[in-house]
């Protein structure tokens, strides 16, 4: 299976299978495009006649000689070999939690998927026992997996922020005792930030997502606190203080962006010139029935966008003042392993959350709904049938993923959206679908627009993540 198309001026073919991207010229392409596999040994003649008129019959045969030489490496027309994973989507080990510290907000965002903030069940923040509890959920059915990550999430995790640190130094406890070792994330929308918590913060969380929307008259019009009164001008310094004390630690500012301002490459372009440049602005999800929601009829506005966006990085990277847009970072050079292109996230399976009562779910955004409850901390439970059923969500087992050109780079999408706007984990939510095939077009141009001659892409298989015990490669 190929993919190929125009952008910006370069002609690209994506061979799905291999990982392969080639850029090439009108020939190439045109010649490429008409072919369908198997390829023999000679141009079949219908593709010569049909494109004789256009290039001189010898430039074509040159060409398909090139053409078969890729199909006999295996770097074009390639074949699906990916059924061979298939016995490999077996149950993992845990090694990641969402650990809901507080179901409260000082914030009344309007697209919250998490009923601003306490998930339809009231507000409250987690105790120091169930946050300890999680931790040794975590170590238990993390089995022998060494390297953990914990994600302080909510509501906001700052109106919770002394348990937040207990919970960190229980943890650091016990790394050697069970020889694991944590990361730590925390998402914050940032009113709370002081400078004791930042430095606690920059000292011991190995991520942190700063949650902001841009210009302060697009992120203020749905990023509000409990008056309606905006937030912008309180937080943007304390996120800048935040980052200039943090040095090279992992951070990035993390915006929503809505059928307001679909013009949203120009918040990506204000939140650098405040001095960030790990920034990532995503598309709300939400019912069409929103005066804010994206809908299809907005998907060619979003994909020229996408585009203009895209063409302003290329130029700011060959002037050195580069940043980088979450969206657009795809590694075609040491992607993700083979498993990891199939499943995805690993919600239900390797990653769960953890409400303040101590409750499992698949992921933050399962969170609310009882049905999808799959095990407790206090008995260390965890349903097995449900724990299977995610596991086997791979893009071999969603009809519509399993021939799509983009599935290696989604991985079947967001279970929680499938489930919400589709009524299955199964079923991938075709908006979203549509704007990461735009995205991942526009990141290999991207690619492409910035080689240096070597060859743009090549995968790399199942093996190479190097984490011991982590129950898919073995290593």
């Amino acid at each position: 299976m190929i993919h190929a198309y125009k952008l910006n001026g370069y002609n690209i073919i994506l061979d799905v299978h291999s990982g392969g991207v080639h850029v090439v010229d009108d020939l190439f392409y045109d010649l490429t495009t008409s072919l369908t596999p198997p390829l023999g040994e000679s141009c079949p003649q219908d593709v010569l006649d049909k494109l004789k008129a256009t290039y001189l019959e010898e430039e074509l045969k040159e060409a398909y000689e090139e053409i078969l030489t890729l199909y006999k490496e295996g770097s074009l027309f390639s074949e699906d070999d990916y059924d061979k994973f298939q016995n490999l989507m077996t149950l993992s080990p845990v090694k990641a939690m969402c650990l809901h510290i507080s179901h409260d907000c000082n914030l009344r965002c309007d697209y919250c998927f998490a009923g601003t903030g306490d998930y339809g069940n009231g507000r409250k923040n987690m105790p120091l026992e169930v946050g300890k509890k999680a931790i040794d959920y975590l170590i238990a059915k993390s089995e022998n997996r060494r390297n953990l990550e914990v994600d302080f999430f909510g509501g906001e995790p700052l109106l919770n922020f002394d348990v937040v640190k207990e919970v960190v130094l229980y943890a650091r406890s016990l790394e050697e005792k069970y020889n694991k070792k944590f990361r730590f994330t925390i998402t914050t929308n940032g009113l709370l930030l002081t400078d004791d918590k930042i430095d606690f913060i920059n000292e011991q969380m190995y991520n942190v997502v700063l949650s902001i929307d841009g210009r302060k008259e697009v992120n203020d019009r749905v990023r509000h606190r409990v008056d309606h009164s905006g937030c912008y001008e309180a937080i943007m310094p304390k996120f800048k203080k935040l980052v200039d004390k943090r040095g090279d630690g992992q951070y990035y500012v993390r915006g929503t962006f809505t059928k307001y301002n679909l013009d949203f490459a120009e918040d990506v372009l204000h939140l650098n010139r405040c001095g960030f440049d790990q920034i990532s602005v995503e598309p709300v999800v939400s019912d069409p029935k929103y005066p804010y929601a994206i809908t299809e009829a907005d998907l060619p506005v979003i994909d020229a966008e996408y585009e203009r966006l895209a063409k302003i990085l290329i130029q700011r990277r060959k002037e050195g003042t580069g940043f980088n847009f979450f969206h657009f970072m795809l590694d075609l050079d040491q992607g993700p392993c083979a498993i990891k292109r199939l499943r995805g996230c690993g919600a239900g399976n390797e990653y769960v959350a953890i409400t303040p009562d101590g409750d499992v779910y698949p992921c933050h955004q399962f969170v609310g709904h009882p049905e999808w409850k799959m095990g407790d901390v206090f008995t260390q439970s965890i349903d097995l049938e449900m724990k299977k059923k995610f596991a086997a969500s791979t893009v071999y087992g969603k009809e519509d993923c399993r021939n799509c050109w983009a599935k290696f780079y989604c991985s079947g999408g967001c279970n929680a959206n499938s489930q919400t706007y589709c009524g299955s984990i199964l079923k991938p939510y075709h908006l979203s679908c549509e704007l990461e095939k735009k995205r991942v077009e526009c990141a290999i141009m991207i690619k492409a627009a910035l080689a240096d001659g070597t060859p743009v892409s090549a995968q790399k298989d199942c093996g190479s993540c190097g984490e011991e015990g982590c129950g898919v490669c073995g290593e």
